[in-house]
């Protein structure tokens, strides 16, 4: 029996336990394409997941990770066949699919994404699905009708990984980004991203008022709680925020002045089951529009083995840009 590496999750009587064991081939999950995974990346979720500190599992046991870029093996899709390169981002996997922190994976070929022409596999899974999630930010303040000379932009969480990447995004496509961190020793990095201002995000992680001065156009927004608050109540009128993440919290202690008195618009961006129409759309615009000097000063490579520890600092603020796992 064909087996291969794998981490591997289980729910046991302290919480969810780690391993790294073999895993049988003949035991991977339903699906028409079998990808070699030859490169992962550790995101906010998968930390979650990693840790147990959220219940992001909800199959066990479980190979987590979300993220994958590999090599097709054997495909029964149209779409596809031996050799291609590809993507894939979500669609439950690390969460009820058999994940990515895995020598290789079945999944269905309607999730899976070709790696964009130029591309390598690696400089995919430092985008990983923190990247392709700035993106659906920027596409979607675009679809709105903001641009670059109506004002600022602010973007939270700014030293994580879709901080980092939005950051160089706007900033290539013109825009004056304000960016919001909490460590303070980041500031050199973020603007060497692109970033023309950076604020403490003490200035919006309190309670804030219903209506704040207007300070910016647009934001792109992964931290929730009052700090997305916040972000409304000081956009400009007309403006919108892009609210993809929830760091500081799921709740949203916001008031509804913002929008109906500044026709100020959240925009709720989803990764997950996000349709593959806008998910092309996406990838190719990473492809052209991201800076790959600027990705690469983000990214840091580490071994599987190195997975977990790092789950563990991502979600401890210790963790600056992006993460790349090269599976082996």
């Amino acid at each position: 029996m064909s087996t291969f590496k794998a981490l591997v999750a289980s729910k046991g009587e302290t919480g969810t336990e780690l391993a790294f064991r073999d895993f049988a081939e003949a035991d991977l999950m339903e699906g028409d394409v079998t990808v070699r995974v030859t490169h992962s990346t550790v995101n906010y979720k998968d930390g979650l997941a990693l840790t147990g500190r959220a219940p992001v599992v909800r199959r066990w046991p479980m190979i987590p990770g979300i993220d994958f870029a590999g090599r097709v093996e054997s495909s029964e899709h149209p779409d596809f066949k031996p050799g291609d390169l590809v993507i894939l981002n979500g669609w439950g996997t690390g969460e009820t699919h058999l994940g990515a922190y895995a020598q290789k994976s079945r999944v269905k070929g309607d999730w899976l994404v070709p790696l964009p022409e130029g591309m390598n596999p690696d400089e995919a899974m430092a985008i990983g699905t923190a990247g392709y999630t700035a993106m659906l930010c920027v596409l979607a303040l675009e679809r709105y009708g903001l641009r670059p000379t109506d004002g600022p932009v602010v973007v939270t969480g700014a030293a994580g990984g879709v901080g980092s990447i939005a950051i160089a995004l706007l900033a290539k496509a013109g825009w004056h980004v304000i960016a919001s961190t909490g460590r303070a020793e980041e500031a050199d990095y973020l603007k060497e991203l692109g970033a023309a201002e950076i604020i403490d995000r003490a200035e919006l992680s309190a309670p804030g008022r219903p209506l704040g001065k207007e300070r910016w156009i647009a934001g792109v927004d992964a931290v929730g709680s009052h700090t997305l608050a916040n972000l409304l109540s000081m956009t400009r009128y007309g403006g919108a925020i892009a609210a993809c993440g929830l760091a500081q919290g799921l709740d949203l202690p916001a008031s509804v002045a913002p929008f109906i008195l500044r026709g100020v618009a959240l925009l709720g961006i989803d990764s997950v089951m996000c349709p593959k129409p806008r998910r092309l759309e996406a990838w190719q615009r990473l492809a052209s529009g991201l800076d790959r000097d600027k990705l690469a000063l983000m990214t840091t490579l580490i071994p599987l083995a190195d997975v977990p520890e790092t789950g563990r600092a991502i979600l401890d603020g210790k963790v600056r840009g992006r993460v790349v796992v090269e599976i082996g």
